[in-house]
């Protein structure tokens, strides 16, 4: 794309003496938007002065010349308005793009990036950062006995959860279904263990309130602290995999006392 340049007139260059009435002298050209009445209010050129107007001398701006000047600034203001606006449109649709369809969180592929970024700041400045993967349990029984708006708002709320109870400069996204990610900065992975107990004990606490129903909620997690140089892939399946062994844990202890 061609740059735009703003190459508006700034005013009357010196040299030989004006032509015309003495004193009078040419006047330098308004910006468009200021219109011919602004252009003719603006001072005489000092006796002695002579002007070029986008590189045109003084004896060759007839009034023809000074019209098409005038339009040829509107059109570049114009085309600056245009450009202005395509670049706001893109910036919303670039915010778009991260966002989850369901849910006020990041998207999977927004998380991705900002994992990425997390590892290279790790890796950069030896910092430690954790990842937290969340499972949401019993979804699906939510969703067949409630019906899908029923579990939609409980993917919703678990969002809300983890927003709420998180800085802002952790990152937090819904990476499919009924499973999330939060990137804790600057924890190492004792504190991420603890703030992952905090953050499915919030979860457990607010209960979903559907229809008349309490529902309640409840969440896995598997905590992963972040290394220098590793893929985010990996290190998404890695934490994934702890989910699903404090998963199966959970569940072993609850038969346990069932049995008890």
């Amino acid at each position: 794309m061609s740059r735009i340049e703003d190459r508006r007139p700034v005013g009357l260059g010196t040299g030989a003496a004006p032509v015309g009435t003495p004193g009078a002298g040419l006047r330098p050209a308004a910006p468009a938007a200021a219109g011919a009445a602004a252009y003719a209010a603006q001072p005489a050129a000092e006796p002695g002065a002579t002007a070029t107007v986008m590189g045109i001398p003084e004896t060759e701006l007839t009034p023809r010349v000074r019209d098409a000047i005038m339009r040829l600034m509107g059109e570049v203001d114009q085309l600056r308005g245009e450009l202005n606006r395509t670049r706001h449109r893109l910036a919303e649709l670039e915010r778009l793009a991260d966002r989850d369809t369901l849910t006020p969180l990041y998207n999977r592929r927004a998380f991705v990036r900002e994992l990425s970024r997390a590892m290279a700041h790790v890796e950069r400045y030896n910092r430690p950062s954790a990842l937290i993967y969340f499972d949401l349990n019993g979804l699906k029984e939510i969703n067949d006995r409630q019906g899908h708006g029923a579990g939609d708002a409980a993917l919703i709320q678990v969002g809300q959860i983890l927003l709420d109870n998180t800085r802002e400069s952790d990152i937090v996204a819904r990476l499919g279904g009924d499973e999330y990610g939060v990137i804790l900065s600057e924890t190492d992975a004792q504190a991420g263990r603890e703030k992952a107990d905090l953050l499915a004990e919030a979860i457990r606490r607010r209960p979903l309130h559907w229809e008349g129903k309490v529902l309640p909620l409840d969440a896995a997690y598997g905590v992963y602290p972040l290394k220098p140089g590793e893929d985010p892939g990996a290190a998404l399946a890695a934490a994934d995999q702890m989910m699903y062994s404090h998963k199966l844990a959970r569940r072993a202890g609850r038969s346990g006392a069932a049995r008890n």
